[in-house]
């Protein structure tokens, strides 16, 4: 199945349309001070990053995942298949987290593309040393690179990844979109399930003790990133209630968002059809929530979830304010709808 854009996403997309560079003569323009880097665990829509990357504004470098001596690249090889055959027969399947000449040359290229500053926007450093790898190649540039540890991962990353994408839009420097990004971020909540503890395990994400745990007595953990770790919210006896009692948790989280801005986002591994049931489920619950995203893990997250995961990422669309304009921004002309 096809990853799919829900209205809000494509809505987003439209509106920062509005702010690429006019091709009419004499049309005014925003000017871009700040490009915006971030990494593949955002898993930001594919048509979404090729609509923003192409004037250099994005960048999405690509964490590394090792299926047994294989190196592959999140978003330049085709992965996905290779992943889930190598965790169903038990092959070794690791990731790393880019190097920092992957950043340095995305910083330089955003400079020799004029824009004046980087804000870089990485995956929780409690399950990555993304961000570290990142601040090592800032030290390295002439250009300013504000690094943001985002202290989570998948759309939660990605929402506050948006987020900086419309600011820097209209010409907020890198001070001010690194503020918009984080006060996304701290918006969002990640919520997952998981079949078996046992690849989050290996990948050291969580201690051998809760994994044997699950293992001996069939506990069906929901977790939940928070910390910039992932941490137990509750145990259930049964794969179904477990998804039953992700999908309560999730509505219950975003029926208590300001009235009509929560977002949604659904993620899983191999179990596409769960997923669409879950939105779905999701969509009836919260009529005035536009319907989930929903898109396969990245290759990276799903090395360490396994099979069958199912997340849910809640979050606001707080980057636009009662003026139209992203949060932070409501003085910049222009914004207002």
């Amino acid at each position: 199945m096809a990853d799919r854009d829900a209205p809000a996403w494509l809505w987003l997309r439209d509106r920062l349309a509005a702010f690429r560079p006019s091709t009419r003569p004499g049309a005014p323009s925003p000017v871009v001070r700040a490009a915006v880097v971030t990494d593949s665990a955002a898993a930001l829509p594919a048509e979404w990053v090729a609509a923003f990357s192409a004037d250099g504004r994005l960048a999405v470098i690509p964490m590394p995942v090792m299926v047994g001596e294989e190196i592959y690249g999140e978003g330049e090889d085709d992965i996905t298949q290779t992943i889930a055959l190598a965790l169903a027969a038990g092959t070794s399947v690791r990731t790393s987290r880019p190097s920092p000449g992957q950043f340095e040359q995305a910083f330089l290229a955003a400079e020799r593309r004029g824009y004046q500053a980087v804000v870089s926007i990485h995956i929780s450093g409690g399950l990555s040393g993304t961000a570290d790898a990142a601040r090592l190649a800032a030290g390295r540039v002439g250009i300013p690179v504000e690094v943001i540890d985002s202290g989570t991962v998948g759309m939660a990353q990605g929402m506050g990844v948006q987020a900086a994408v419309v600011a820097a839009a209209t010409g907020l420097d890198a001070a001010a979109v690194r503020t918009v990004a984080e006060e996304q971020l701290a918006r969002t909540k990640v919520y997952f399930y998981v079949p078996s503890l046992e690849q989050l395990r290996r990948g050291g994400r969580i201690g051998a003790a809760a994994s044997l745990l699950g293992t001996m007595f069939a506990i069906k953990p929901i977790l939940a990133v928070d910390g910039g770790k992932i941490v137990p919210l509750e145990k259930v006896r049964s794969a179904a209630r477990a998804v039953a009692r992700l999908e309560e948790i999730a509505a219950s989280d975003a029926a208590s968002r300001p009235d009509g801005q929560a977002r949604l986002a659904v993620h899983h591994f191999g179990n596409p059809a769960e997923a669409e049931g879950l939105a779905g489920r999701l969509a009836a619950a919260l009529p005035r929530c536009p319907r989930a995203q929903i898109s396969s893990l990245p290759a990276v997250l799903a090395a360490h979830a396994g099979l069958g995961v199912l997340a849910v990422i809640v979050g606001e669309s707080g980057i636009v304010g009662e003026s139209g304009a992203p949060a932070g921004a409501a003085d910049v002309p222009g914004l207002s709808t």
